[in-house]
């Protein structure tokens, strides 16, 4: 039998991000299914702290995200 292996919220955001591609929060955070862009600001502040080495963050208004392989 094989083990499930389990994925915190933050890996589920940055396989979702691997997928899509350079983003703003708004577009990453509606291809997850939520309406608004500010649903996930708390989820990014956290991946750039924890994730950093998997995220490049773009430093223009509105802020791109991509995944960094």
């Amino acid at each position: 039998m094989q083990q499930q292996e389990y994925k915190t919220y933050e890996e589920i955001c940055l396989d979702k991000l691997r997928e899509i591609g350079k983003s703003t929060a708004k577009e990453w955070s509606e291809s997850l299914g939520y309406k608004t862009g500010s649903c996930l600001a708390k989820v990014i502040r956290r991946i750039k702290k924890h994730y950093s080495d998997k995220i490049i963050v773009y430093n223009t208004y509105p802020q791109r995200y991509e995944y960094r392989e």
